[in-house]
């Protein structure tokens, strides 16, 4: 036999990755994938409403209802959206508080949870039990002490009254997460560390951080996101039009007798897609992270 026809059973005889791994699927697989499609489609179906009525004109939409698609597509919904609302300033001052929260919220969070995972903090576990009710407590019952907290303060109607108070909430759900975390770390290695002389700080930034980066991905991801979409204590705090949010700025469509929405879904289209690119960014490091917490 010839070395071409040699080659050529070869090839024939190498069996078809694609082909063999659909006919090697149980049907409980085939379920599972059924499942995930039906469960993605539900997921995407409110996001693909809000594109889907964004780029109707008012009167296509009240000519032919929400689930229909646009006879012709049309920006005038944004175009008044932007009209309406600063978006600009309320795009920038929910970027700043974002941004200050989940870099604030990450530091005191590991900073927190250091002497509460490694250190020898008596009664850690009520503390930490603390820390998560404090995470359980509703908005309406902190509003009150908050406000009164930013007007003698003197923050009120400024982006800092929602940082600093942000800032602590996100910290206190950080510490609780991180300290669950350090405290799964081999108690070893801290000692390891102790024994060549390494200080308490160099242990922090050279041994746990490295290890806790994965989770420190993830907290930065979600309190970002978290903070973005805060609606309660930014309108009690921040009246005031030059320090609103993009959330505020939304609320301020819907008018006392009647709504434009297509307008509102423009508004939400906009406001989703800070949010989306951000999470599309840092989708990898979520996913390690998340992976990397699972493992531990």
């Amino acid at each position: 036999m010839s070395t071409t026809q040699t080659r050529q059973t070869t090839v024939n005889l190498t069996p078809n990755p694609q082909r063999t791994r659909a006919q090697g699927r149980t049907p409980s697989e085939w379920v599972l994938l059924a499942v995930a499609v039906i469960a993605g489609a539900a997921i995407f179906a409110p996001f693909g409403l809000i594109i889907l009525n964004a780029f109707k004109s008012t009167q296509d939409y009240s000519s032919h209802g929400p689930l229909s698609w646009p006879t012709s597509l049309s920006i005038d919904a944004f175009i008044n959206y932007l009209g309406r609302v600063n978006f600009g300033q309320a795009f920038w001052n929910s970027l700043i508080i974002s941004l200050f929260v989940a870099a604030i919220a990450v530091v005191l969070s590991l900073m927190s949870a250091y002497p509460l995972g490694i250190g020898r903090v008596k009664a850690n576990g009520s503390v930490l039990a603390v820390l998560l009710v404090a995470t359980m407590l509703p908005h309406e019952a902190l509003i009150y002490p908050l406000f009164y907290g930013a007007q003698a303060t003197g923050t009120f109607n400024t982006v800092w009254s929602v940082i600093i108070v942000f800032s602590v909430l996100q910290a206190a759900y950080g510490t609780y997460l991180l300290a669950s975390v350090m405290g799964a770390i081999p108690k070893e290695l801290i000692e390891a560390a102790q024994l060549d002389g390494a200080t308490r700080w160099q242990i922090l930034w050279r041994i746990l951080v490295p290890i806790l980066r994965p989770s420190l991905a993830v907290l930065v991801v979600f309190f970002f996101i978290w903070t973005w979409n805060e609606f309660y204590i930014p309108v009690v705090l921040l009246s005031d039009q030059s320090s609103q949010t993009v959330p505020i700025a939304l609320a301020t469509l819907r008018g006392q007798h009647n709504i434009d929405i297509t307008v509102l879904n423009a508004g939400s289209l906009l406001s989703l897609l800070p949010t989306l690119v951000f999470f599309l960014l840092f989708q990898r490091t979520l996913v390690r992270g998340v992976a990397a917490g699972a493992v531990k």
